[in-house]
């Protein structure tokens, strides 16, 4: 539910997560040390790379269309409650005037120009300037508020009518990532599944991080906020990876570390992209537990550091929130919220 700088290569994020996750496992899978005659393998795996990179830009897409629905929807709420209070308003003000034609129709008739006032057309009315000096000042006064709150409540009509609109095509663009994602995620599965057992150990165990790593084993927390999100991650380690999840029965990347700083009171945005420019940007060797490492050039993976050269993320579909190396893919950023 929802927001770093240039470290070594890594990985992703509340939609692009899910993809990222896949596609890391699936080339984790798939790069092993094989022998040079096992030139399909390497094809297969740089396959595999490719399309959880794609999938985890879509899941991106993804999130940030969701979150820019939520958002249309939260304004077309508010504009149809003031929709509401302004019809409300006018019925009012059409009986306060009503009433007052029945007063004058009682004390000797209805003057043509209060007939004038309760037309449907009040704006006719007032353009009749002639007119007006005939009727009292009170009467021109209630019809000039009448005729303010009609234009007003047309101008939010047509700001509801415009807010709906973009309403359909976020919705329309949220389905289209998503089908996206799906694509992409089963055309790596179905890459997986043509691997035998032992290329997915050796390419997981390729995949195992970087030796040229700084020693990050013994940094503590740069601050009780960080300390709290990160027992928060830990409390959610073997929970499932689910694409654009952000808690608390499963997550994606960007939805783990949300989640997890949102329990120790701190808003994240929703994406790893917008999380990788929310704080302070450190560099990798000063990372410290509950700093936000982002992967890759994009920032479409984001995991957070656990000390000891480990980092705790939603990795990709079939693989639960787990520890990983902090050079397990290329670092892009290194963020301290």
């Amino acid at each position: 539910m929802g927001s770093h700088r240039r470290l070594a290569p890594t990985g992703f994020d509340r939609g692009a997560t899910a993809v990222a996750g896949l596609l890391s496992a699936a080339a984790a899978v798939l790069g092993a040390a094989v022998p040079a005659a096992a030139a399909p393998h390497d094809d297969t795996r740089a396959e595999v790379d490719r399309l959880h990179e794609e999938a985890e830009q879509a899941t991106e897409a993804y999130n940030r269309a969701d979150e820019r629905t939520d958002a249309l929807r939260e304004q077309v709420t508010a504009v149809q409650d003031r929709i509401a209070r302004q019809q409300q308003r006018i019925n009012t003000m059409r009986d306060a005037l009503g009433s007052l034609a029945g007063a004058q129709y009682r004390t000797g008739g209805l003057d043509p120009t209060v007939a004038l006032l309760l037309s449907a057309d009040p704006d006719d009315y007032l353009d009749k300037a002639a007119a007006l000096d005939r009727i009292g000042s009170h009467q021109a006064g209630e019809l000039r508020r009448l005729q303010g709150a009609m234009r007003h409540l047309a101008q939010d009509r047509a700001e509801a009518g415009r807010t709906l609109a973009k309403l359909d095509r976020s919705r329309a663009a949220v389905a289209a990532h998503k089908r996206t994602v799906e694509r992409k995620l089963a055309d790596a599965r179905r890459l997986l599944n043509s691997l035998t057992d032992a290329e997915r150990e050796a390419d997981r165990a390729s995949r195992s991080g970087r030796g040229d790593l700084p020693d990050l084993s013994g940094a503590a927390p740069a601050s009780g906020r960080a300390a709290s999100a990160l027992a928060a991650a830990q409390s959610a380690l073997g929970k499932p990876y689910v694409w654009g999840a952000n808690g608390p029965a499963g997550f994606d990347c960007s939805g783990l570390t949300q989640w997890s700083y949102a329990q120790a009171g701190v808003a994240l945005p929703r994406t790893s992209q917008a999380q990788a420019g929310a704080g302070q940007r450190v560099s990798l060797d000063q990372a410290r537990p509950g700093d936000l490492v982002a992967y890759r050039g994009d920032a479409s993976h984001i995991g957070m550091y656990a000390g000891g050269g480990q980092v705790i993320h939603a990795p990709h579909p079939g693989a639960p929130v787990r520890y990983d190396p902090v050079g397990m893919m290329p670092v892009s950023s290194v963020t301290r919220p």
